[in-house]
């Protein structure tokens, strides 16, 4: 059965000595406006979303490559190699969790050169998330690195290569947010099932994602609110439901009722 209820729900995480996400066109520091006010992009926490829900064997279509399960080479590689000529958005999104949960526009030139430019398939998804954003302003640490080898050259000397920068968050408390839309959910075929899987994962969204630039631990999800409405088009708007959670600096908050609607609280894991 499809996604019956509305679904919104916001998660609260802590960095300490970590680079969140960082910013290729900044030198790689983390993410940060002109205050200062850390970010994580949406698509890196789908990312974790998407390595999560791969771990638990579950059929993922956007595979990075230290996580890819498969041999494809590309997303039109394995989009062939699993559905060729087959490939509709309804069975894409019955074969791909990620499909139907975020969406995916299949833009594929065609291998034939009689059969035109190719297929464009667009598949909006029923849950969004946005950004997080720390509630305060953050600091930023850069520390310059040096490598114990050469990584060209014949070694006699230590090459251009071997210094580089490294950068982290100090500390910082960050809050994202999403939802889930019952209306877009019947056309994916998004169940309340798949929710669920969802709503698992969250507590749990930084482990076994550890990496030099975030170390085992120096990010943890404190806190996963999770409001169900009582129907497909809610009780309330998600701007008034988001906004009925304040966060502190320190990662305390204070959760406003809302008649009719209360929040489930998970624990991070």
């Amino acid at each position: 059965m499809t996604l019956q209820n509305k679904i919104d729900f916001s998660v609260i995480l802590s960095v300490k000595n970590a680079n969140p996400n960082g910013d290729p066109l900044n030198g790689n520091r983390p993410r940060t406006n002109y205050e200062n006010i850390g970010e994580i992009s949406d698509v890196a926490l789908k990312r974790k979303i998407r390595n999560r829900l791969l771990e638990q064997g579950l059929p993922i279509f956007v595979q990075s490559d230290d996580y890819k399960t498969d041999d494809a080479t590309s997303l039109q590689d394995r989009a062939d190699k699993v559905l060729g000529k087959k490939l509709t958005k309804e069975a894409a999104c019955e074969t791909w969790f990620d499909v139907r949960a975020f969406g995916q526009v299949f833009a594929f030139k065609s291998k034939d050169k009689k059969a035109g430019d190719g297929v464009s398939i667009p598949v909006r998804g029923p849950v969004s998330i946005q950004s997080a954003f720390s509630v305060g302003p953050v600091s930023v640490t850069s520390t310059q690195i040096t490598k114990s080898v050469s990584g060209e050259g014949d070694g006699t000397k230590r090459g251009s290569d071997t210094m580089g920068m490294k950068h982290r968050v100090d500390s910082g408390i960050y809050v994202f947010k999403g939802s889930m839309n019952p209306q877009l959910a019947e056309r994916t075929g998004f169940s309340n099932a798949d929710a669920d899987v969802i709503k698992q994962i969250l507590p749990k969204l930084f482990e076994n994602d550890a990496s030099s630039a975030r170390p085992e631990g120096s990010m943890e999800v404190l806190k996963v609110f999770w409001w169900q409405h009582n129907s497909k088009g809610g009780q309330y708007s998600s701007a008034k439901v988001h906004e009925s959670l304040h966060v502190n600096n320190d990662g305390s908050f204070e959760l406003k009722e809302l008649d009719g609607l209360k929040a489930e609280v998970l624990e991070g894991f």
